[in-house]
């Protein structure tokens, strides 16, 4: 069983989902430049003996595949080179498969192809022989001595190459517990999943990705630009981190949430739709039996820590 990252919630209008979050796939992960406080000099690591605790030169460095606990076959950086696979710069398509039969899980890194000298005819074709079928290659291809599989996806007036993870790389559904896929053996009523299903409808909006911004990202450049101008550039800052902690809401009427989010937050757009379209057609009449009267009490909310692993 994988390591649990965080524990919180998927924020559903105003149903909030307690949820787990696992890795779904098993890759590497980036290791971080580290500096001396002192004098910001960057620093490095010491190739150390994990059983000695002393330092190892690099001549008596070696690199070794552990095939069994504890035990090694040694490679030498000759043999290592003659197994990569060789950089052809090709991308060999394998087969054409319907566009949505690749999970969301697979996909790795994206790539743009453009078209090199006199080959943008035959790239046309291709990109819109894609489009017009539906269909993604799935090629192979060589990047940085490592071969990857890939999928290549026709994206507006461009050809995308998106490496896909090895069927192996992505996590099994099995090691994980999931409600039934059987909406009743889940316990979900038919009205609760028609109220969800108004609630996707008034809060479905066109693709956009500017819409959306990476707010951790703002904020750091905000206090990056606040201390530079404040010349406070190698000053390490306490940081108060009493903030707002992320609530979930415990699920004492789902369908009650169901309906205050339509009332609340689906009403709202669908008046804003509506305004547009210059008619007020938009107004939900709940025929679920939502009264118009004073609002009920909010269910008490109990907060739920975010847990790193």
């Amino acid at each position: 069983m994988p390591h649990m990252i965080w524990k919180g919630a998927i924020s559903f209008g105003l149903v909030h989902v307690p949820v787990q979050l696992y890795p779904a796939t098993q890759s590497e992960k980036v290791g971080f430049n580290l500096l001396d406080k002192r004098s910001m000099d960057p620093i490095g690591y010491k190739q150390i003996n994990k059983n000695t605790g002393k330092e190892v030169t690099r001549d008596n460095i070696v690199r070794g595949f552990e095939y069994e606990k504890g035990k090694y076959v040694v490679m030498t950086d000759a043999e290592i080179r003659a197994a990569n696979p060789e950089s052809t710069q090709t991308v060999d398509i394998l087969a054409f498969v319907d566009a949505p039969e690749i999970s969301f899980l697979s996909l790795d890194t994206p790539y743009y192809l453009a078209p090199d000298r006199k080959g943008e005819k035959v790239y046309a074709l291709l990109r819109d022989a894609l489009k017009d079928t539906g269909k993604v290659g799935i090629a192979s291809v060589v990047l940085h001595n490592k071969q990857h599989l890939a999928a290549l996806i026709p994206v507006g007036p461009a050809l995308a190459l998106n490496t896909l993870r090895w069927g192996d790389e992505v996590r099994d559904f099995g090691q994980f517990k999931f409600p039934d896929e059987d909406t009743k053996k889940a316990g979900v009523a038919p009205k609760e999943l028609e109220m969800a299903k108004r609630l996707i409808d008034d809060m479905s909006d066109t693709w956009d990705p500017a819409k959306y911004h990476d707010t951790f990202k703002d904020d750091i450049m905000a206090l990056v630009d606040r201390k530079v101008k404040e010349g406070k550039v190698a000053e390490v800052m306490k940081i108060d981190e009493g903030g707002e902690e992320k609530s979930s809401a415990d699920i004492l009427d789902l369908s009650e949430l169901l309906k205050r989010s339509l009332k609340k937050g689906g009403a709202a757009k669908r008046g804003g739709k509506a305004a547009q379209s210059g008619d007020d057609s938009g107004d939900s009449g709940d025929d679920s039996g939502e009264t118009s009267g004073e609002e009920p009490a909010r269910p008490a909310r109990k907060t739920t820590r975010r847990k790193r692993a």
